[in-house]
């Protein structure tokens, strides 16, 4: 599990690793019931307070993205399909409009904002 602390970011380090784990487990690259490293462990590799992975730790699983087992450890949480395509939805809205806005700014149609989704299809 790679996930990386951008200092000059403005996000507190426990947001950043709370939305790469939550990314990672969204898009499937982490399976339910995968094990994920210790708090310990992470912060040690992460060179972080262990009391800023656990904050990381406890938002995830209060926010039912992982689980945790006494003397276990943590582990990913089975997910509901249907939630995390209402999820992934949310964020497509989301873009689209800030796409519009940024559409309305340049004074581009929305035939231009199509064709331009279809020259980046069509490059994928």
């Amino acid at each position: 599990m790679n996930i990386f602390i951008d200092n000059r970011s403005g996000a507190p380090i426990y947001d950043q690793i709370y939305n790469q784990i939550k990314d990672m487990i969204i898009c499937g690259n982490l399976a339910a019931n995968e094990s994920l490293p210790s708090i310990r462990t992470l912060a040690k590799d992460l060179r972080i307070s262990v009391v800023t992975t656990k904050r990381a730790y406890d938002e995830l699983e209060r926010e039912g993205y992982i689980y945790t087992l006494p003397a276990k450890g943590c582990f990913v949480a089975a997910q509901n399909t249907e939630m995390l395509k209402e999820h992934n939805l949310k964020l497509i809205e989301e873009h689209m409009n800030e796409i519009r806005k940024l559409a309305v700014s340049c004074q581009l149609s929305k035939q231009d904002i199509i064709d331009m989704f279809d020259i980046i299809d069509e490059l994928e």
